[in-house]
């Protein structure tokens, strides 16, 4: 269970493109150890949100800090080696390479925080935690769709990082990997705070603490899973509009 401590939150976060307010002016808190989940409709901004935390996307105004460091204008490659690692900004799966390569190269990436790394067990450790030990010889382009999205979990989890940003993270996955998966957040959130965006509700009221809702670049609600569940405003935004 989260303690109160924040790992990461953010001040008056803002991103336009244009006359597009992607987001526009966020204040969010995500404290040490918990499972946090961002929902919303599309075009909501939640992928801008976290791309903005993790530096993938820069900042139009506002502050991000993480452990008490401003890391507003930090590059997303030294965001990586603080320990925040996103899953779309550490991946982009080197499709000719094996599944056990690509989880390697993320392992390897820790030395670069000055680690001493044993390589090869953490990357087959990563790969057992994801259910594809049996698979790190095949070509990572040739898997199925929701394989190369726990290929992308597993090179997370090579990294060992301080919070661990999963967006979409069971899209195309059977119902029972997504319980396996269910399964693996809670055991990575033993070490780690887990930030995730999603739209299975199930598997989002499964998981969560604590819920943050965006709609059209703003905060609409944040709370439990049972108050979220309840909140009018949540109802309505989603009214039409599919989750």
């Amino acid at each position: 269970m989260a303690d109160v401590t924040p790992i990461l939150y953010t001040s008056g976060l803002k991103r336009h493109f244009g006359g597009l307010r992607a987001v526009d002016g966020i204040d969010f808190t995500l404290n040490a150890g918990e499972i946090r989940a961002i929902i919303g409709p599309n075009g909501a901004g939640k992928t801008t949100f976290v791309s903005l935390l993790s530096g993938r996307t820069s900042v139009t105004e506002g502050r991000i800090m993480f452990r008490g460091r401003d890391t507003t204008a930090v590059p997303a490659f030294q965001r990586v080696r603080l320990g925040i690692a996103y899953t779309f900004q550490i991946t982009n799966i080197y499709s000719k390479l094996s599944v056990a390569e690509n989880v390697r190269i993320a392992a390897l990436g820790r030395a670069q925080r000055g680690e001493a790394v044993d390589v090869e067990a953490e990357a087959m450790a990563a790969l057992a935690a994801v259910g594809l030990s049996d698979r790190g010889s095949h070509r990572a382009g040739e898997m199925a769709y929701g394989h190369q999205r726990l290929v992308e979990v597993a090179m997370g989890l090579a990294l060992k990082p301080s919070v661990l940003i999963l967006d979409e993270p069971t899209q195309g996955l059977s119902d029972t990997e997504i319980d396996s998966f269910c399964a693996l957040v809670k055991e990575i959130a033993r070490t780690a705070t887990v930030l995730l965006i999603e739209h299975n509700m199930d598997v989002v009221m499964r998981l969560a603490d604590r819920i943050t809702v965006l709609n059209r670049g703003l905060k609409l609600a944040e709370g439990t899973p049972a108050e979220i569940r309840e909140n009018a405003e949540v109802q309505a935004a989603y009214l039409g509009t599919g989750t």
